[in-house]
Order: C-alpha cells, then sequence, then structure tokens
C-alpha cells in the first residue's frame, strides 16, 4: 500500500474549500464550534509566537558572531539591506496597484468585522509569558551576549530550545494550520465577507510574483554590474536553484543546489560555501516582499489606513525578524506574526488570512529567496577579490 502525504499548499486549498462549504451549508453551531477551535488554537499561537523569536533570533544572533569577521559583517549589510529594498519595493509597487484591485467596502470598514463574526462556545486563556517587543529585546541581549563571550554552555540551551520550539512548530502549529484557516474561513462565509476576500486573492498573488521576478533581476543586474559577470548567464545558472526552492519550499534544502549554481558562476569555493548557507537564514527578500504585500492587502481589505510611517518600521523590523525564520514552509509568516500583531495591530482573523495569503505562494518566495542568496554571493566574491589586492 502506497501512502500518500498531502503538501501543505493542497491541504491548505483544501481548508478553504471546505471552510467556505461548511459557513455556507451548515447550522451556525457547526461553525461555532470551528470558532472555539480557533480561539483556542489562536491563544496558543499568541503564547507560542514570544518563544519563537527568543528561540530562533538568539542562536541566529550568536551564529552571526563567529563567523569570518570582516566578510560576515559585510555578507550580513548586504543581505539586510536587500531585504529592506525589497520591502520598501513591495510597499511601494502596493500602494500603486492594490487601490485598484481593492475597493474598501465602506460600510465594513466602518464597523468592526469581528462583530459579524460567530462567537466561540468557550475559550481558554493562555497569556504569553511576556510581550513580542520584549522577546526581541531578550533574544538580542542573549544573542549578542552569546556571540561575545563564545562560551558554548548557554548556546546549547539555545540551541535546544530552538528545536523544541521548531518541534512545537513542525509537529502542531503547521499540521493544525488548516484546520484554523478552514474555522476562519467558515466563520467569514457565515459572515458574508468571503466573496470579496477571495476576488482579491488572485490579483494579490500576480502582483506578488511579478515583484519577486523584478526583484530577482534587480539583484543580478547589481551583481553583474559590480562583478562583471555575464548577467544572462548568471540568470540561466540560478534556473536549477529556483526550480528546486520551488519543489522543496525550502532555503535550507537548496543550499546544496544553491552551491553548485554558485559555482557555475565562476564564485570562489571558500566564499560561496560560506556566503550561501549565511544567506539561506539571514536573507529572505521574496519572504519579505509577501509579506509586505499581503499585510497592505489584509489591512486594505479591513479599511486601515496605509502609511509609509506605518509600515516603514514594520519592514525594517521585518528583514531582522526573518533571522528568526524557521526552515520549514511557512516559518517566515510565523516569524512575522509577533510583528503583525504589535506594530499593525492584526486581530486573529487577519492573522489567519496573512497565513493564508502567505502560504499560497511560499514555495515562490523562498525561490525568490535563494536566487537572491547567489546574487550576494557574486558580489561579496568581488569584494573578497579586492580585499586581498589591497592588502597585497
Amino acid at each position: 500500500m502506497k501512502s500518500y502525504n498531502l503538501g501543505l499548499l493542497p491541504r491548505l486549498i483544501i481548508a478553504i474549500i471546505l471552510g467556505i462549504l461548511i459557513g455556507q451549508f451548515t447550522p451556525a453551531p457547526v461553525v461555532r464550534i470551528l470558532a472555539t477551535f480557533n480561539s483556542i488554537f489562536g491563544n496558543f499561537l499568541g503564547f507560542v509566537i514570544p518563544l519563537i523569536i527568543v528561540g530562533f533570533v538568539a542562536p541566529g544572533i550568536a551564529e552571526l558572531g563567529t563567523g569570518a569577521g570582516k566578510l560576515l559583517g559585510i555578507t550580513t549589510a548586504i543581505a539586510y539591506l536587500s531585504t529592506l529594498i525589497s520591502g520598501f519595493f513591495a510597499f511601494g509597487v502596493s500602494t500603486t496597484l492594490l487601490p485598484r484591485i481593492i475597493q474598501v467596502n465602506s460600510q465594513f470598514a466602518a464597523t468592526n468585522p469581528e462583530e459579524a463574526l460567530l462567537k466561540p462556545f468557550f475559550t481558554v486563556d493562555m497569556p504569553p509569558l511576556f510581550g513580542v517587543m520584549s522577546a526581541l529585546v531578550i533574544a538580542f541581549i542573549l544573542g549578542i551576549g552569546m556571540a561575545a563571550l563564545k562560551e558554548k554552555t548557554m548556546y546549547n540551551f539555545m540551541s535546544e530550545f530552538q528545536k523544541i520550539v521548531q518541534m512545537i512548530i513542525t509537529k502542531v502549529i503547521i499540521p493544525l494550520l488548516p484546520v484554523h484557516i478552514a474555522g476562519i474561513f467558515a466563520n467569514m462565509t457565515h459572515a458574508g465577507e468571503v466573496a470579496r476576500i477571495l476576488s482579491v486573492f488572485g490579483k494579490v498573488f500576480v502582483i506578488v510574483i511579478a515583484s519577486h521576478i523584478t526583484i530577482i533581476l534587480l539583484q543580478f543586474l547589481v551583481a553583474s554590474l559590480y562583478s562583471g559577470k555575464n548577467m544572462i548567464m548568471a540568470l540561466k545558472n540560478q534556473i536549477p536553484g529556483y526550480l528546486t526552492a520551488i519543489g522543496t519550499q525550502s532555503s535550507a534544502a537548496t543550499i546544496p543546489v544553491n552551491l553548485e549554481c554558485a559555482r557555475n558562476n565562476g564564485v570562489s569555493e571558500g566564499i560561496r560555501e560560506f556566503v550561501i548557507p549565511l544567506c539561506a537564514t539571514i536573507h529572505l527578500s521574496g519572504s519579505t516582499i509577501t509579506l509586505t504585500t499581503c499585510a497592505i492587502a489584509v489591512m486594505m481589505l479591513n479599511g486601515m489606513p496605509v502609511t509609509l510611517a506605518k509600515l516603514a518600521g514594520f519592514i525594517m523590523m521585518l528583514g531582522v525578524t526573518m533571522v528568526a525564520a524557521p526552515g520549514v514552509p511557512g516559518g517566515a509568516v510565523m516569524a512575522a506574526l509577533g510583528i503583525l500583531q504589535s506594530m499593525l495591530g492584526f486581530t486573529e482573523a487577519q492573522l489567519a488570512l496573512m497565513i493564508a495569503l502567505y502560504l499560497t505562494q511560499d514555495s515562490f518566495g523562498t525561490a525568490c529567496n535563494v536566487s537572491g542568496d547567489n546574487a550576494i554571493a557574486i558580489i561579496v566574491d568581488k569584494i573578497a577579490q579586492r580585499m586581498k589586492l589591497n592588502a597585497a
């Protein structure tokens, strides 16, 4: 007997369809059962979010502090700059195109959409141990401290804690996400809001993919101009890495193929073996594009004000928080839930909608991430060559 294991994306699509059918054709008590599950799961997610941040950001920062000195700093700075450019590019594209796609219902925007949703039968309160911003501060203090002291006791403890948190994500949160999203869509269908939301899904998806491709072309253009390499050949050499990332949905799983792409691009062995694994952790330009675009779409759907002042801080913090993204499908959106909640004021239903929007294109975001990693590798390789010449 063959066992078939559906991937996360098919399960998510099935969950959305089932949620719509349940909300459309079943009585209110059935929807309230799902709403009760959503309430419990949402509270659990809120409890785990600060732990995800501490568990992944602190060891990530500690690892960044024990690398290759000056080149480590240069690579990290380039990766963060690339992430920022991607985020602000997504802001510009989204604020230009999305208002033409999303027609905000003034009556809906003037009221609280949560009031139209059915309430759970009961709730289980799970207050987090500390807030999201406190979690980030704790993670920075621990990460910088571990990097400075170079002691192994705390680092080993945090590494094991990271494994526990990742196990919670892979064994509990990811498997239950389709049920959570089915419940959200059932409730939104019952409240009569799902048709307007679904009409936006496909158009947002097209904008996100087009933005990914544009950023990849820009990254390789800059890399080619700086290094003197042929841009068309570099892009052609990246195709295997791009396609592998689409299939695996994991930057980490794509590292072996991406190293081969870097070798074909003429990146020296020492640089490619340093930059590619590092950037697989700290450089997530595609994920930042998706999260920024989807966040703006959700805000517009709910009549929330979208301003550069509000989104700038979110994008800059997103670039840091992406270090916390675990190497599992949907890891980036999991790491971003905290700042979506604290900086943009997203509700539980809006967070669930963000998860659904993000996961529908997760593989393409990962493909954009790993492609940008190789563009950075080309740039860092050229910088290293110039540093050697100057030293000589």
